[in-house]
């Protein structure tokens, strides 16, 4: 996903169940979080006071700046709204990013607290130091490495990526694909849906310019739960998404009956974990334990447990988003 501007909005944030149908999880909300800017909101778990013994004798806890050390905790920022990357459960945030920070953890001898807030503010919080690090399905480009906005301007100092997750962008359309949708081509003349300031929503805007004046109109809204609705309603064609997220809605929501995959994946990326500039000994320590749990096999298990093993890195790289 790719952040834009930050705006103060309230977002309807929804999550179920893995194994539960995700009518919930994808089109009704379940929870509510209101963020302006960098304001976030605790995911149920509560900070340690100062490093226990346990931490400092972990393998790569030395490698830390001293202030974790200290604190025994790494604050992470997440948009726990995107099932079965991140996603809130029983008022716990859960999915494949948090276990892997949990994972991550145990190399570096910290927890990993992950708070969520709206996708768009994610970037603000490493710039105001209100958190360590964003662990959120956000796609490394260049952009966000240089502090750009759509144009180009710059507009922050940008921050750097440890990549960890590679995935392609795919269509998600109504049960049956009534419009037989099966390319990005074939949304010209229509109306999609999509969640604002992601990298979809670029991607539909690109697509829109080549459709010329074959209109492509794109709603575009707070959360990807909203945009869900719309396809689900008949009032948009298609929605998109990174293919494990897709590929997890259309099983789950509804029972399996409202959505489906339409073609096949493009855009292939990279996830990075998004870390401030100015901090190089955080960003290092992070890639070390990424190698480190890919090589232990502790990365493979989880990516397992959530159907995206298809997804994994060979090794950790920083910046290597284009």
């Amino acid at each position: 996903m790719t952040a834009s501007t930050t705006r103060c909005k309230t977002a309807a944030k929804t999550r179920t169940s893995r194994l539960a149908a995700v009518a919930a999880v994808a089109v009704a909300g379940s929870m509510l979080l209101t963020a302006c800017g960098d304001q976030t909101e605790g995911g149920g778990s509560t900070p340690s006071g100062e490093k226990s013994a346990a931490g400092s004798a972990a393998p790569l806890f030395s490698k830390l700046p001293a202030d974790i050390q200290k604190a025994g905790v790494i604050k992470v920022g997440t948009d726990a709204a995107y099932a079965p990357m991140e996603f809130t459960e029983g008022g716990k945030i859960v999915g494949v990013d948090p276990d892997l920070g949990a994972a991550l953890g145990k190399q570096l001898g910290v927890k990993f607290e992950f708070v969520s807030g709206t996708f768009d503010g994610l970037i603000t919080s490493i710039y105001t130091g209100r958190q360590d690090l964003i662990m959120s399905s956000m796609t490394d480009n260049k952009k966000r490495q240089e502090g750009l906005d759509d144009n180009g301007k710059k507009i922050g100092k940008g921050i750097d990526f440890v990549d960890y997750f590679s995935s392609g962008v795919s269509l998600l359309v109504k049960k049956g694909n009534p419009q037989n949708i099966k390319s990005l081509d074939d949304l010209c003349g229509k109306t999609v849906a999509v969640q604002r300031g992601t990298i979809y929503e670029d991607t539909f805007k690109a697509q829109a310019t080549k459709c010329g004046a074959n209109k492509l109109t794109i709603q575009a809204f707070d959360t990807d739960a909203e945009a869900q609705t719309r396809v689900k309603a008949g009032g948009a064609v298609a929605d998109l998404n990174d293919y494990p997220v897709a590929a997890y809605i259309a099983k789950t929501s509804g029972g399996g009956n409202d959505f489906e995959v339409a073609g096949s994946q493009s855009d292939v990326g990279l996830f990075g974990i998004g870390v401030s500039k100015e901090n190089t000994q955080l960003r290092d320590a992070v890639k070390e334990a990424l190698d480190a749990i890919i090589k232990d096999g502790s990365y493979t298990e989880v990516l397992k447990k959530w159907d995206v093993e298809q997804s994994a890195v060979k090794q950790a790289t920083v910046n290597a988003g284009k």
